[in-house]
């Protein structure tokens, strides 16, 4: 008989079950670190921490290995932090939105050029509007330059109002669903009981705007108005026109750049379905969906 001992292997407890499933805090809190980085364009270490909501020694060392892993740099003349370029790659499996880029950018540079305001392409991932490509770098009439990557919360800004109101019925309430009870911002002039609760109008208008968006690096000091992008009947993104609140009121935009917006928004809805410029409306798209 054999003297081998059987060792039988222990079944894993109860706090070993417990733990599949959870994310891993440290990585959560990179994640996290990184999109506030994106979104800021440059930020401070202390700026990192209070909005990462940790301690500072916690945000010094996250920091620190993105830096050692190339997502994000250290400027040379402060303490500044910045994406790096090797942050790009993060992206290279995802090109659901490069032909949108691609086709809308020479549209939103002849419209830089004319109104002389920064031109948006947004489009929706979850809850947040992201930025997939913008004019900003072209002129001078912005406060941040913005890069691709940077999200806002998809209730409180026009780009979002506008994707919204162009989805059928259906996947609107199935988003609106998922999105849950919408706090309104206190102080906020674009604020309703519901921030969604304009979205019948919006969808009648065929545009959206939202004066002194709150959700940006320079919080009340921007009004944007956007209108939605289609490709072959379905909404892909939308395209906004960034401009200093302090210039225009809501009226005086629409009368201003909302028509060379809803130009642009044609020829690129016509790109984008493979035709040349036609005789159809600016705007038309959205009634179809409606």
């Amino acid at each position: 008989m054999s003297n081998v001992a059987v060792v039988e292997k222990p079944e894993a407890t109860n706090t070993e079950e417990s733990q599949k499933g959870i994310p891993i805090r440290s990585i959560s809190r990179a994640l996290n670190i990184l999109q506030i980085i994106n979104r800021a364009g440059s930020i401070c270490l202390m700026d990192i921490a209070k909005q990462a909501n940790l301690p500072y020694p916690s945000a010094c060392r996250i920091v620190q290995t993105l830096v050692h892993e190339g997502m994000i740099e250290r400027e040379t003349c402060r303490k500044y932090y910045r994406p790096a370029p090797s942050v790009q790659s993060l992206s290279y499996g995802y090109q659901d939105d490069d032909e949108l880029v691609s086709i809308a950018r020479p549209f939103i540079e002849d419209l830089t050029r004319e109104i002389g305001w920064p031109v948006s392409i947004v489009t929706r991932i979850g809850n947040q509007m992201v930025l997939r490509d913008s004019t900003h770098a072209m002129t001078s009439l912005t406060f941040a330059r913005y890069y691709p990557g940077y999200s806002l919360p998809i209730a409180y800004c026009a780009d979002g109002k506008a994707f919204l109101a162009a989805l059928p019925e259906e996947e609107l309430e199935l988003i609106k669903t998922n999105l849950g009870p919408r706090i309104p911002v206190p102080g906020d002039p674009n604020c309703v009981l519901d921030p969604l609760d304009d979205l019948e109008e919006v969808r009648r208008q065929g545009y959206a705007v939202v004066e002194r968006v709150p959700h940006t690096v320079t919080p009340g000091k921007t009004s944007c108005v956007s209108v939605p992008l289609h490709r072959n009947g379905r909404v892909a993104g939308v395209a906004t026109i960034a401009f200093f609140a302090s210039t225009m009121n809501h009226k005086e935009a629409v009368n201003q750049l909302l028509p060379a917006l809803q130009d642009t928004q044609h020829k690129i809805n016509q790109a984008l379905s493979g035709k040349t410029a036609s005789a159809e409306k600016p705007g038309s798209h959205l009634s179809a969906v409606a």
